[in-house]
């Protein structure tokens, strides 16, 4: 069997240098670093921008929900609104299902 496997012998390893335990730990920096820059801090501007359009909600906004939902805002509270997505048919939502604030006028059969 040792004609495929080389036989394990024991090297001595060479003496770590004084700067070599903080040099092991760039990399993971630097990784961190881009995983911040490229992932983490967009995410966050996002969330901090759905959070602001959510608090501007007002009655008669048009609206594209997460879902899908096309409609006007006809009510408001504190957690909820309520969706006029066709003449007649109310669908009451979250304030977070709110995905867009459409212009004035999108909306033409409402």
């Amino acid at each position: 069997m040792s004609f495929f496997i080389e036989d394990a012998l024991a090297q001595s390893a060479p003496a770590a240098g004084p700067g070599s335990g903080l040099m092991s730990f760039l990399p993971l920096f630097f990784i961190f670093l881009v995983f911040y820059f490229l992932l983490i801090r967009p995410q966050m501007k996002r969330a901090k921008d759905h959070k602001a359009l959510v608090s501007a909600l007002a009655n008669d906004d048009e609206v594209i929900t997460s879902g899908g939902l096309l409609g006007r805002i006809t009510e408001l509270s504190d957690d909820f609104v309520s969706v006029e997505i066709s003449p007649g048919v109310n669908v009451k939502l979250q304030r977070q299902a709110v995905a867009t604030v459409l212009p004035k006028g999108t909306i033409k059969g409402l």
